[in-house]
């Protein structure tokens, strides 16, 4: 079973808190507790957005490795705009604390055919602790709101915040798709 998830902000993407606090699985319904559910990637407490869920490990495994080269958009909102010159550089990304961080593309997301430069969209084929969040504040930026919108070329549609869906089998094919050759801006 595959689940699609739409995680609001102040949930921990953990089967359990030992603080007490409010967990994904507490927002599933009581039959689907019962499943031996886990997390496929983790959004951290103040992200939201795209969550799955699985109890298919041999699936997990494929979407989490960055060998497998997984798409994983992002609609990022910072504090203040980004630089053009900032670009280059979270594209080559930084070492921090041993890890490789950078991102694939950055996009302005525009409305009315207007750029904003504090709203983005991002996209990774991987994901690491937190990586998004850390790389902008090692520039100096403030993400004041990060939601995965895609996985693959399974989007985030229709699913209100806290709740979930049992995937069609198609649409777990999605999840593997390989990016268009053009970005899609919204």
């Amino acid at each position: 079973m595959v689940m699609a998830m739409n995680k609001p902000r102040g949930c921990l993407c953990t089967n359990t808190d030992p603080h007490g606090g409010r967990t994904v699985f507490d927002l599933l319904p009581p039959e689907l507790r019962r499943q031996k559910l886990f997390c496929v990637g983790r959004l951290d407490k103040e992200s939201e957005g795209l969550l799955l869920l699985t109890n298919d490990g041999g699936l997990q495994q494929r979407l989490a490795h960055p060998s497998y080269h997984v798409l994983r958009k992002y609609h990022v909102d910072l504090d203040r705009p980004l630089q053009a010159a900032d670009i280059a550089k979270l594209q080559r990304g930084i070492s921090w604390e041993g890890a490789r961080l950078a991102v694939e593309k950055v996009f302005p997301r525009g409305r009315a055919g207007g750029a904003d430069w504090k709203s983005l969209e991002v996209t990774l084929h991987h994901g690491r602790k937190r990586e998004i969040r850390r790389l902008f504040y090692a520039f100096g930026y403030d993400v004041r709101r990060l939601r995965r919108v895609q996985i693959g070329q399974f989007r985030l549609r229709g699913l209100p915040k806290g709740t979930c869906r049992v995937l069609a089998p198609q649409e777990i094919q999605l999840l593997f798709a390989r990016e268009e050759s053009s970005p899609r801006r919204e």
